[in-house]
């Protein structure tokens, strides 16, 4: 629990997240926003000219199926649509359509590790709505401008308990729900483009009551919401110290201040007016619906730390390698582990590759990410294991195939003729060992007087003679052979 000063904050998170539908929630209208020039992805019912009537899209609901699977629970077998009142130039219909009474979702739970403690976050509801259009407010200039591309966009917004009491948990289950609604399929997860959107209400308190709240809005980042809550927190605590008394309202995150800002007071549920919404009928579903999107679920990221886990990687590895598999789509990390899940070392191996090479590749330049890598580290790892490549020049190998625009047909030839394969003839080695030997009496002489440190000079002399590309075990064993009779 944060302390300062003998408070505690307690924290709750609302996250939006961005269905990927092929098109809106009750339109036609294409989903995808983030290209697309402004108001070129509306029709009639984005805006709301009169006598338009909303058709709900079904694929929505498939996808707020799974996402209450992945929060381990199940959807509700009968749920309802209401309108929420509010007048503002990027809501058309001047009301949003949601979900108030009788969400799809109640209940489930966020689990994630932290400081090696296992913490549990539960989840009060979740309800499908339709986002609002975006206005614009050009600096210096006295009007605002409005896109309506967004307007009718299906999302579903998940409602957490205030079950967090710092900023570092709250970051936890941010990015834990983010990975849960990846693996789910149910966002396409995009954090810059608003994909899921981060609205964290926080209070603080010298006792076990709860204070008052602030709910700040729209943040799109891990870090801007473990930056807000920290910023939060101290300002309300110097409030309260300051003998006054903090506003429920709703704030803002400006990044580069770092600092939240006030934006208008906080409304409560009977300023929207909400009522069932008379075009819509009522969702209904069965066992057998809930059923058959349960047989389509993937692995979730527990069940994929587990598994991994078993291949004897550690925790960092894991992360990395389970992040990243969805971060940089296609990639397919965990697909090329699969095949190497009946040889541990291999695995490891290959797991030490794509976190110290692959991952950090293409983590900013994911371009050349969607190949079909198997036959690479199938030929790597191959060499490796025949002596025939160092384990840095093993590195050096992925790096340079990684980066052309196609991958070498053939890798061996490509690693001979670019320096990189070592030299294991043992009788080519001998005879680079014993011109070493010749070269070097006073080395020889220490070595055989028993200075054994020695070794690794004359090892070093090998390794400059055959340019870096002998085997050193080997180049050793002989060196031993020879001087340690």
């Amino acid at each position: 629990m944060t302390k300062n000063a003998n408070y505690s904050a307690t924290i709750g998170i609302e996250c939006h997240v961005q269905l990927k539908t092929v098109s809106k929630l009750f339109s036609g209208a294409g989903n995808d926003a983030r290209q697309a020039e402004p108001n070129t992805l509306v029709n009639h019912i984005d805006f709301g000219l009169p006598g338009a009537l909303p058709v709900f899209n079904a694929q929505a609901l498939s996808l707020a199926s799974r996402a209450a699977l992945a929060l381990k629970t199940r959807p509700q077998k009968f749920s309802t649509f209401d309108r929420k009142h509010y007048f503002y130039p990027d809501l058309p219909m001047g009301y949003q359509i949601t979900q108030y009474d009788q969400p799809i979702i109640l209940g489930g739970k966020v689990e994630f590790t932290l400081n090696n403690e296992k913490k549990t976050v539960g989840i009060t509801r979740a309800h499908m709505e339709s986002d609002a259009g975006k206005s614009t407010h050009p600096a210096g200039k006295d009007y605002s401008l409005v896109d309506l591309n967004r307007a009718g966009t299906p999302l579903l917004e998940i409602v957490s308990e205030p079950d967090m009491h710092s900023s570092a948990e709250a970051k936890a289950y941010a990015k834990e729900l983010y990975l849960l609604m990846r693996y789910a399929d149910v966002t396409e997860g995009d954090l810059y483009h608003g994909n899921m959107r981060f609205d964290v209400n926080v209070s603080v308190s010298q006792d076990d009551s709860l204070g008052t709240r602030t709910e700040t809005k729209n943040l799109n980042s891990f870090r801007s919401i473990e930056k807000a809550i920290d910023y939060e927190i101290k300002r309300q605590i110097e409030v309260i110290e300051s003998g006054q008394k903090v506003v429920q309202e709703t704030r803002g995150w400006n990044d580069a201040k770092g600092r939240t800002i006030s934006q208008r007071s906080k409304e409560n549920a009977d300023d929207y007016r909400y009522m069932p919404d008379p075009d819509l009928p009522p969702i209904v579903i069965d066992d057998d619906y809930i059923e058959n999107i349960a047989s389509t679920m993937p692995s979730l990221p527990d069940e994929l730390r587990l598994k991994l886990a078993k291949n004897g990687l550690n925790e960092a590895q894991i992360e990395t390698l389970i992040e990243a598999n969805v971060d940089i789509a296609p990639a397919g990390y965990l697909k090329l582990l699969d095949a190497y899940a009946d040889d541990r070392e291999a695995a490891r191996t290959l797991a030490n590759w794509l976190v110290n090479v692959d991952i950090p590749l293409f983590r900013d330049e994911p371009s050349f990410a969607a190949r079909d890598r198997s036959k690479l580290y199938a030929a790597v790892l191959k060499l490796l294991n025949a002596n025939a490549l160092s384990s840095t020049n093993a590195k050096e190998l992925i790096q340079a195939c990684l980066s052309m625009p196609e991958l070498p047909q053939a890798i061996e030839a490509y690693a001979e003729a670019n320096g990189l394969l070592q030299q294991s003839d043992s009788d080519e080695l001998s005879r680079v060992v014993d011109e070493v030997i010749a070269a070097n009496p006073k080395a020889v002489s220490d070595v055989m007087n028993g200075e054994l440190k020695v070794i690794g000079f004359l090892l070093g002399q090998v390794m400059a003679k055959t340019k870096g590309q002998a085997n050193p075990g080997m180049a050793k064993q002989i060196l031993e052979a020879k001087l340690l009779k």
